[in-house]
């Protein structure tokens, strides 16, 4: 009798390893998309929220310090930043100063993030095509403006409400928003 020691194959197949990493890549590349889609829809909401809480920021102090806050806009180069008037000593004339302290700085948009559409109600007599700053009162009022921030796909709209100063925001389009006034003498 003869005996042989029989041997069994074991391991993968150049094919059933191929198939494997086929199936891993195809996960890694939707888990990816999904990921940069999710990273740039946060990236506009943080821009737009960073707006919003800059507006609530310029209406306290204007209220606080009683003196006109505004909201700079760089459509250019795209970003905002909070400014008021201060007196120089030295030459006393009254210069803009950028307000940076703990609660404000100037933001500096990132990757596609820009202003998409600018819509701000002048004040009195001022009138031009391209209003870029956001006038906070003493009295707590502001110019009425509809501020939306996007990067193409994704959208969110400030709403800053001349009445009461306060802002919202909502996801979205300008246009998508409902915008209403808000009448003070209703009850």
């Amino acid at each position: 009798m003869n005996k042989r020691k029989q041997y069994t194959k074991s391991g993968f197949t150049i094919i059933e390893v191929l198939v494997v990493i086929t199936i891993i890549a195809l996960m890694a590349s939707v888990g990816g998309g999904y990921w940069i889609g999710t990273y740039k829809r946060m990236l506009v909401k943080k821009t737009a929220r960073d707006f919003f809480l800059a507006a609530k920021y310029a209406r306290i102090m204007a209220i606080e310090r009683q003196k006109p806050y505004r909201i700079e806009m760089d459509t250019t180069n795209g970003g905002f930043f909070l400014a008021t008037d201060q007196l120089n000593e030295e030459t006393e004339q009254t210069e803009q100063t950028i307000v940076r302290d703990l609660y404000s700085r100037p933001v500096e948009f990132v990757d596609a993030v820009k202003f998409e559409d600018i819509q701000i109600t002048p004040i009195g007599s001022e009138s031009s095509d391209e209003q870029t700053a956001i006038v906070f009162s003493p009295n707590g009022t502001a110019q009425s403006a509809v501020i939306q921030i996007g990067d193409g796909e994704n959208h969110y709209t400030v709403n800053i409400y001349a009445a009461t100063g306060k802002a919202t925001v909502h996801p979205g389009t300008a246009k998508e928003v409902e915008i209403t006034t808000v009448d003070l003498d209703k009850e």
